[in-house]
């Protein structure tokens, strides 16, 4: 190997295995079942929101540095689908209620990974009502083409990158579907970007939380 690529810093890393893997760790001791008082269930589900939101604010940093052109189309979509490659593989079996929780978990990351990478390559229309984007997601399913109810969760998650909101009323009256988990996703997104701006702010010095 040359010199110069011996001494080149390695890049950062938004996402890694070993992150995700602890995250299943965690999952695994929550002990979770869905039986439990609604008390105790709130506690040990918090663990599978919290892996949820940790790879969307690992997606909203690519974003961030897309934006900034500090990365190209390029390469935000090839970290992009790094990041779905490790978060979307399939789990080891660890009890039926747990497999049931993280089955979920990866539904919705698949909502909200199709539609940072539907925002990276401006395949959306900013003008479209996201109303009208979940009415034909929602008709898509209900037809069996879960391709192109896929595709217009995908556009209405990057109208939301845009900075426009989910319809409450639409969302609360969601039926019961992929398409509603997908959008669980794509809420959780929305509550990422009004939660906290600190994945706008890159130091590629900093130390990676180890969960």
């Amino acid at each position: 190997m040359p010199e110069h690529e011996m001494n080149q810093v390695p890049p950062y890393e938004f996402y890694t295995q070993k992150r995700w893997e602890n995250w299943l760790g965690r999952a695994r001791e929550s002990g979770f079942q869905i039986k439990e008082s609604e008390e105790d269930a709130g506690k040990e589900s918090a663990v599978f929101v919290n892996m949820v939101d940790d790879v969307i604010l690992a997606c909203l940093k690519v974003t961030a540095r897309f934006e900034k052109d500090m990365l190209s189309k390029e390469q935000a979509l090839e970290i992009l689908e790094e990041i779905r490659d490790i978060v979307l593989s399939e789990v080891e079996p660890i009890s039926e209620d747990i497999d049931l929780m993280i089955d979920s978990v990866q539904t919705s990351l698949m909502g909200a990974l199709v539609a940072f990478e539907s925002y990276v390559m401006g395949d959306y229309d900013e003008g479209v009502s996201i109303e009208e984007l979940i009415k034909a997601a929602i008709d898509a399913e209900a037809s069996d083409n879960l391709e192109l109810a896929l595709d217009y969760t995908a556009q209405c998650g990057a109208i939301v990158l845009k900075g426009q909101s989910l319809p409450e009323e639409v969302m609360a009256e969601l039926p019961y579907g992929i398409v509603a988990e997908w959008l669980d996703g794509i809420d959780s997104i929305s509550a990422a970007m009004v939660g906290s701006d600190s994945y706008k702010e890159f130091d590629e010095d900093d130390e990676e939380d180890i969960v």
